[in-house]
């Protein structure tokens, strides 16, 4: 009998592994998923050591994950694009499809949203996964199940890049250069930019990045943002400033340096999340006539895309995993990914076979210092 191991956080640090019962359908229009492989998001770890974001609190045991790939083992009667077999990347989110918003085709912004791993929804992190047709895409024969649970980060990037109005030969800055700016810079470049800049405070994550998808690195310094902003736009020879900036980490002195960044008239995109509230440079945005937009998860069209951008080869989703760990090792998994020292770490459902997994040892000094700065609010 196959299994539906669930990994379950309890409330903070306090997670288990508990058999449920495999899921039925709930419309005609529903298919049961095998779920093949998870990647964990930053938004899953911080549940895990804090227990809540924002308003979003855990306070009954949840299920974490929602970034996962699988295969169709059901399919309900009102069901015709999918069938027993398929290989689909899950969008984990499901909008109610009435309001304005939906009809509109913003449904990410929907109110009724059942996002999976979001209080008090349990996430994908388990054996099987009931989702809604429409939210299940087919992967093509030469895109992978490991590349498919990439599928959804990918989306938030092509949204993000989208909410750029990015031209072919653009200058983009990318701040940040974890899994999301990695795959903005490569998104950006996929979409015509002929110069396309990653900045982190790490320099293994610039390394990374160049040689990944960037054509400048800037490594950002303890300095005031306008001078960190004068430096980055020298050395990445950006003339009056950048056409576009994207900030993909939601760091303070990132958000702020990236507005001295950005050209006159240039465009401004918010994609990380940090702070519930800073000190923003208002005037620069006002005086550059700088136009701003913020980007939240995925919308219409933005999975079809990833998955399109992936099979003809325009972005390479496998070059940001370092490894596979089989399911019991759930918790180690998201031990390594806080300790900083891995891009993705993809988690084995509890029915696939893992060989040649990971070494999950965790460096504890590394994974304190993580939570140390996470606790002091640093990026």
């Amino acid at each position: 009998m196959s299994s539906n191991l669930s990994f379950v956080l309890n409330k903070p640090n306090d997670v288990s592994f508990e058999e449920r019962p495999i899921p039925k359908l709930q419309s005609p229009h529903d298919v049961l998923v095998a779920v093949n492989y998870t990647g964990i998001c930053g938004s899953d770890v911080h549940y895990w050591v804090h227990g809540a974001i924002g308003h979003f609190v855990v306070k009954d045991p949840m299920v974490l994950g929602h970034e996962s790939a699988g295969t169709v083992v059901e399919v309900g009667s009102g069901v015709k694009t999918l069938k027993k077999g398929d290989r689909i990347a899950l969008e984990p989110g499901y909008p109610c499809r009435r309001c304005g918003d939906c009809l509109s085709g913003k449904y990410n912004l929907c109110h009724e949203m059942v996002f999976a791993a979001t209080p008090p929804y349990d996430g994908t992190l388990t054996g099987f996964w009931v989702a809604p047709f429409d939210f299940c895409y087919k992967l093509p024969d030469n895109v992978s199940l490991q590349e498919g649970a990439l599928i959804e980060p990918l989306a938030v990037a092509v949204h993000i890049t989208k909410q750029a109005c990015i031209q072919p030969g653009n200058s983009v800055v990318v701040m940040g250069a974890g899994p999301v700016g990695l795959l903005c810079a490569a998104v950006a470049k996929a979409f015509g930019a002929t110069k396309v800049v990653s900045v982190d405070i790490v320099q293994s994550k610039l390394d990374f990045a160049k040689s990944y998808t960037a054509t400048h690195t800037y490594l950002s310094q303890r300095v005031s943002p306008e001078e960190n902003a004068k430096n980055l736009i020298a050395a990445a020879d950006l003339g009056k400033g950048a056409d576009v900036v994207i900030d993909a980490s939601g760091a303070e002195p990132s958000i702020q340096a990236s507005l001295h960044v950005v050209r006159m008239g240039g465009t401004y995109v918010q994609g990380g999340m940090g702070k519930s509230d800073i000190n923003f440079p208002i005037m620069a945005l006002c005086l550059k006539e700088v136009t701003a937009r913020g980007s939240f998860r995925y919308g219409s069209g933005d999975y079809k895309l990833a998955i399109e951008l992936v099979a003809a080869g325009k972005v390479d989703v496998k070059a940001l995993v370092n490894g596979v760990v089989a399911f019991k090792d759930a918790e180690e998994a998201f031990k390594k990914v806080k300790e900083g020292e891995v891009i993705k770490i993809l988690i084995a459902g509890p029915n696939e076979k893992v060989e040649g997994a990971l070494d999950t040892h965790v460096d504890e000094a590394k994974l304190k210092e993580a939570l140390k700065k996470e606790d002091a609010g640093c990026c």
